[in-house]
């Protein structure tokens, strides 16, 4: 096994915003709702519209799915996804725990061949929700098969990474795990080889074969990722960049990352 050294991506980001109600959050705006109606209806509450909002294409998968609704009263609905959010007069209430699945569960949805074409993300401790979503954005876009999400210390669903995400976590499973480096060795288990994205890392990316089941590890903002995690990684990946620039977003270097995997694993597109 190759040494480990801690790694980080950037000094400093915007702490995440939490869900004050951990058993429901607020996703607003036409296109994410279409997402959910379209890829994960079973999520979806109950929604609020504007009364002078006429949309068939919307109303006709409500109605499909016997969504219930109400109206959003002129001027409202600030207090519910916040004073500068543009939600265009569309409101849902969302069960995000129908959208996490078991780490146990989605293994048993993998290939029994260990398939190269095989990747998951793995966040560890990332606090900025508009990180999360666009971590998850990136690993939809580019073919990856799975996010493995942790229930502590991790910014985890709600309306502001449905939004920066696109409406992408209606479309790639979403795994909850309690405890990375235990998800960790579970991986390993199955055959994946893991990596931590790290800024001093030994291994520059494009040099790695990535010749089977991959998982990414995208660690905290601030920090980066945990020594005694970054430790259990089999290699640590580095993006190699300009000297006079220190360090790129953590969402930043995964897409990177990412992008390279596919780049060796087109099948997965």
């Amino acid at each position: 096994m190759r040494p480990k050294r801690h790694g980080t991506y950037e000094k400093r980001e915007r702490p995440a915003h939490r869900s004050s109600s951990p058993g429901k959050i607020h996703v607003y705006g036409k296109h994410a709702l279409m997402e959910a109606l379209q890829h994960s209806p079973q999520v979806i509450r109950k929604v609020f519209l504007s009364p002078g909002l006429r949309d068939t294409e919307l109303n006709v998968l409500l109605t499909k799915h016997n969504i219930p609704t109400a109206p959003l009263a002129p001027g409202r609905g600030s207090e519910l996804v916040g004073r500068d959010t543009a939600h265009q007069g569309i409101i849902a209430t969302m069960n995000p725990s129908s959208l996490l699945v078991s780490l146990d569960d989605f293994l048993a949805t993998l290939p029994a061949s260990r398939s190269t074409k095989t990747s998951v993300a793995v966040l560890a401790e990332v606090q900025d929700p508009h990180n999360v979503g666009a971590i998850i954005r990136s690993a939809a876009a580019f073919g990856l098969t799975g996010v493995l999400i942790p229930e502590h210390n991790q910014a985890g669903v709600t309306g502001a990474v449905v939004k920066a995400s696109a409406g992408m976590v209606f479309r790639i499973p979403l795994v909850s795990i309690g405890n990375v480096n235990h998800a960790l060795q579970v991986l390993k288990q199955k055959g994946f080889w893991t990596y931590g994205l790290a800024m001093d890392g030994k291994t520059t990316l494009g040099a790695e074969p990535f010749d089977a089941p991959a998982a990414f590890v995208v660690g905290n903002e601030g920090a980066g990722i945990r020594e005694k995690t970054l430790t259990a990684c089999d290699i640590t990946l580095k993006v190699p960049m300009h000297a006079r620039t220190e360090s790129l977003n953590a969402a930043v270097s995964a897409a990177i990352v990412f992008y390279e995997w596919s780049r060796k694993h087109p099948e997965a597109l």
